[in-house]
């Protein structure tokens, strides 16, 4: 059996970014809360992906038998006083590999990333009633609080979020 394979990547492959713009469109019609809304056309997707690498991102991928299976950024605070922190961004795990530890293991390797980017403190934000929290929680996140109304989703109801931060040792 393949190992799960987690890499940095720099620049995005036509195929790459089909099959990041596949799990992208499948995740966000399987309601996760990450800027979108159904429906998302794969033209939106793709436009999403050839812009995302810009000064101060990290892009991660995950494979797994040669298909992407995942996703994940760090967002680098490129401003002099926050150069010590990063926003956690877009960690995906395509609908049919989620439950497989893939979102487990490109957390891990994002805080590796900031650690290797000089960065002691992460934050990212998700929707209040996410299954990711229990993730973030888990993996030592701390809640800092949530906001209400923060999403809106395709039907129009606002959703929370929470916003964690985790001090890297």
């Amino acid at each position: 059996m393949n190992a799960l394979k987690i890499e940095r990547v720099n620049r995005l492959s036509h195929d790459q970014i089909a099959a990041l713009s596949r799990i992208l469109v499948g995740v966000v019609d399987a309601g996760a809360s990450v800027g979108f809304v159904p429906p998302l056309s794969p033209e939106d997707a793709d436009a999403y992906w050839r812009g995302v690498l810009t000064p101060g991102c990290v892009l991660l991928i995950a494979s797994h038998g040669g298909q992407i299976v995942g996703t994940g950024q760090l967002e680098l605070a490129m401003r002099a006083n926050g150069r010590s922190r990063a926003e956690v961004c877009k960690v995906l795990v395509a609908v049919e590999a989620q439950g497989q530890g893939i979102g487990k293991a490109l957390m891990l390797a994002l805080e590796a990333e900031a650690r290797n980017e000089g960065r002691s403190l992460l934050h990212l934000d998700t929707n209040s009633d996410d299954k990711s929290n229990r993730l973030y929680l888990a993996l030592g996140y701390t809640a800092a609080g949530t906001i209400p109304n923060w999403a809106i989703d395709a039907d129009g109801v606002s959703h929370a979020t929470t916003i964690y931060y985790k001090v890297l040792a």
